[in-house]
């Protein structure tokens, strides 16, 4: 199927940032008469497999006023990213062979929400407070007694093991610590994918005979894991690990002939995904680096106006991740038009 198709009757951009129940019986006979209307092959079918990966496209990122709305310097960033990447699935349905969406899921007690940080008065810190190495070091910030307990940690443990891991974040050139706002809390309606793109997700599913592919992750208190392959510090001070590196996620997708890349946010949780998949042995062998299309339209950096900007680091790293053979392009432009391996398949060739 080489040719983009229109938008389906159903599909309102002005809900984007709407939550509702999707209506999945209804849209299961309109998928499959959308399929017969418009020639949609199995997605077992196609010749050039073609991924959609989309990261972390949940309310607590996307939508306006969750809990960690990726705004953009614009103020409306994530939910101009979340209608484009809807048109585009809804007009490409007949190239993305699967969707695979990831999911950030946490709970209260974890390394990077308020109740696990005290300063010296046994105050929490207030969301978006960066933690230092120097500040650990100097007892500005250390661990909750309370939270060392409900997490079952013994407190020297976790004291030693926020000193040993803000020098760690240090010394691998990562971001500092930060206090986020509660968000994408497992059970929580935060936590869903936006309505309007798991509407066009299943819809996909339907027409194309596809299912899609849900990898969970951020789960471990002790770390951040703003990567879809793997936490932010991988081992404790004593070398216990703080979670698994998602190495099947990167079979999956060394199984495509293209892998797009959506979803929030472009200096973090997208950002950290590519740099580990680039820097990945497997994926370096098997040349997966020019096969990658970032919708650079699709996704936006974290800004919070008078704390923190994080576009120029985002941008810094997309031109990186070009230098390093990946295509950043951008939704609303012909896939025809778009460079390398996945023209053919958008041609019809």
């Amino acid at each position: 199927m080489g040719s983009t198709l229109p938008l389906p009757p159903h599909f309102d951009p002005a809900r984007v940032g709407d939550v509702w129940p999707v209506d999945y019986q209804r849209r299961f006979h309109d998928a499959l008469a959308w399929a017969g209307e418009h020639g949609l092959a199995l997605a077992a079918e196609d010749d050039h497999r073609v991924c959609l990966l989309i990261v972390d496209a949940q309310n607590t990122f996307c939508t306006p006023g969750f809990e960690l709305f990726v705004a953009g310097r614009s103020g409306t960033g994530a939910l101009d990213d979340s209608r484009r990447l809807c048109e585009f699935l809804y007009r490409n349905l007949g190239l993305v062979t699967q969707t695979v969406a990831t999911l950030d899921t946490h709970q209260a007690f974890q390394l990077f929400h308020a109740p696990l940080l005290v300063d010296e008065s046994d105050r929490h810190p207030q969301p978006y407070t960066l933690v230092s190495v120097d500040d650990v070091e100097a007892g500005r910030w250390r661990v909750s007694e309370q939270a060392a307990s409900a997490l079952g940690l013994d407190f020297e443990y976790a004291q030693q093991h926020l000193l040993a891991y803000v020098r760690a974040l240090e010394s691998g050139e990562k971001y500092e610590l930060t206090a986020w706002p509660f968000h994408a809390m497992l059970g929580g309606i935060g936590h869903a994918l936006v309505s309007a793109i798991e509407e066009a997700v299943f819809f996909h599913t339907i027409a194309r005979s596809s299912q899609t592919s849900f990898e969970m992750k951020g789960q471990s208190p002790l770390t951040e894991h703003y990567s879809a392959l793997g936490p932010e510090v991988a081992r404790d001070f004593a070398g216990t690990p703080l979670g698994s590196r998602n190495g099947r996620l990167i079979e999956r997708l060394l199984r495509f002939d293209a892998v797009l890349v959506a979803g929030q946010a472009k200096s973090h949780c997208v950002e950290w995904t590519i740099e580990d998949l680039l820097r990945d042995s497997l994926v370096r062998e098997h040349g997966l680096a020019d096969r990658l299309y970032l919708l650079e339209d699709c996704t936006s950096p974290v800004v919070v106006p008078g704390v923190v900007d994080y576009t120029d680091a985002a941008e810094e790293a997309f031109a990186r991740f070009a230098a390093a053979g990946a295509h950043v392009v951008r939704s609303t432009d012909p896939v025809a038009s778009w460079p390398g391996p996945i023209a053919p398949a958008a041609t019809g060739v």
